[in-house]
């Protein structure tokens, strides 16, 4: 199965087990807006409390808000955003379907680099365990002519969107063949810019004194509460402000699942620091973040950093923590040492002054800031498309399992009574009763205990207990296990113990 394939299962999976729904579904949908279901928003809300917990709970020097959506307008001409915060779109004439010029480059490379790694993959074939990696991808000539191409077109894309010189990027996607997919011809329009801001109107008369955004990002909100959360909270630098929102970009190309949309929540810290410590800082959450997605689990080979070739006009350093999505290594998390660009800009167009007075060295400056920003949708995507696996097993009968992380996991526990007679399903009810306020539980009691594990295998659930005639003569049943598919026989007083130990946020938290 290619991957694109087993993206498509992936998907239908998702829907079909209430994890996600095309929004509106039963007015044909609404294009790159989706709607979390009741096991997707349980899976959403425990990578949500990873997140928080991590960064807030750990951290004694980091305290959360929650800001509105809407936004007085001037906070986004001071930040840039009703001027610059645009992407460069091109139409084909032929298909009439319209493209992002980035994405169609990025594309474009990405092809590039598949091709080097199927370069690899010949070689480890052909020269078998005396194969070495680092020195083929050294010395292989067709290697290295798609990493010189690569390299180029990387580096003429950055230089003409840093300079905004729309014509240079019309004329590298000409040079580098680009066609439609739709169409397969290359009868490219000018490249132009479309402002990403969804616009609406507050009040009672709609005029343009009225016009109101919904906000593209969230640390905006986080920049105007400076002041209020410092003085309340009493924080002295360095400190952070964490925020869990949403988020509205207009996409004009929105691709790809739920990993680019125009509804979108990002989990984001600004931590503000002395000028001059700034980059100090960068480097620490660099690790740390790259801790707290490795703790979750997935294979460290998951994730790589990709320092920012071209910097922001308003950050003197940048990195992406990117993942390997089914399409490809993709951004899942930005680290930005955005220096005093924000505060400063709030300061000139609020005409007030934000600033904060440091009694260790007796001044009053701007701070500087280093934000880590990630994409809360991205991180779901991540973890789900790497959980998903369809599994041949040793009797020849298949299963598709969701491996997710226990901690993470919608259901923790699946209570099974063997038979709906002789008292069991009432065990098995005084059972679920004791627990499901520790964790999340689910009771089925239809259809054979095969077929009941097999749909709890589906959705994710790491533990299933079967209550059976053993039971009422001494108390124990059978604790299942998702992953392996062993079976053990405990004591009913001594499941929740084990649940607690194997989903406990406190075991994750001691990789950080």
């Amino acid at each position: 199965m290619t991957q694109e394939d087993l993206f498509k299962s992936l998907i239908a999976h998702a829907k079909e087990y209430g994890f996600i729904f095309q929004s509106s579904e039963v007015y044909d949908g609404l294009s790159a807006v989706y709607d979390y279901g009741q096991l997707g928003v349980e899976l959403k809300n425990n990578i949500k409390k990873y997140w928080w917990d991590a960064m807030v709970r750990l951290n004694e020097n980091i305290v959360g808000i929650d800001s509105a959506i809407f936004m007085h307008p001037k906070i986004w001409e001071a930040s840039g955003h009703t001027t610059a915060f645009n992407d460069p779109l091109i139409d084909n004439k032929d298909s009439k379907k319209r493209y992002r010029a980035d994405v169609l480059l990025e594309d474009y490379i990405t092809k590039i680099e598949e091709k080097i790694e199927k370069e690899i993959v010949k070689g480890r074939k052909k020269f078998g365990h005396k194969f070495d990696e680092a020195q083929f991808r050294e010395t292989n000539p067709n290697v290295l002519r798609s990493k010189k191409k690569a390299a180029e077109v990387t580096s003429r894309m950055n230089e003409a969107l840093g300079s905004n010189d729309l014509t240079a990027v019309r004329q590298l996607i000409i040079d580098c063949d680009i066609a439609c997919p739709v169409s397969g011809s290359r009868n490219w329009t000018e490249v132009r810019q479309f402002n990403l801001m969804f616009s609406t109107k507050m009040g009672s008369v709609s005029d343009d004194t009225n016009l109101i955004y919904l906000r593209p990002e969230t640390a905006q909100g986080i920049f105007v509460n400076f002041l209020n959360v410092q003085k309340t909270a009493r924080m002295k630098i360095p400190f952070g402000i964490a925020q869990i929102g949403k988020a509205f970009r207009n996409e004009i190309v929105a691709r790809q699942f739920i990993f680019r949309m125009r509804e979108f929540e990002q989990m984001e810290m600004q931590f503000f620091v002395r000028p001059g410590e700034e980059l100090k800082w960068f480097e620490h959450w660099k690790e740390v973040r790259l801790k707290w997605h490795n703790a979750i689990g997935l294979g460290e080979d998951k994730y790589r950093f990709h320092d920012h070739e071209k910097l922001a006009h308003y950050a003197n350093a940048a990195t992406d923590i990117e993942f390997d999505f089914p399409f490809g290594f993709k951004e899942l998390e930005g680290i930005h040492s955005r220096t005093d660009f924000d505060l400063a800009q709030h300061q000139k167009f609020s005409g007030k002054k934000i600033q904060y007075f440091d009694p260790e060295t007796n001044e009053s400056y701007v701070p500087y800031v280093v934000e880590t920003s990630i994409g809360l949708d991205r991180t779901f995507l991540a973890i789900y498309a790497s959980s998903y696996c369809q599994e041949k097993l040793e009797s020849g009968e298949e299963r598709v399992v969701l491996r997710l992380p226990a901690f993470l996991a919608p259901v923790k526990l699946a209570v099974l009574p063997l038979v709906k007679k002789d008292g069991l399903p009432e065990i098995a009810k005084k059972i679920m009763d004791n627990i499901k306020i520790d964790f999340n539980c689910q009771y089925d009691e239809k259809d054979s205990i095969g077929k009941r594990y097999r749909r709890q295998d589906a959705i994710g659930t790491p533990f299933c207990i079967t209550i059976d005639h053993q039971t009422i003569e001494d108390n124990s049943v059978t604790i299942r296990y998702r992953d392996t598919m062993e079976q053990e026989r405990v004591s009913a007083s001594e499941v929740r113990d084990i649940i607690e130990k194997k989903v406990s946020l406190r075991t994750v938290f001691a990789k950080l």
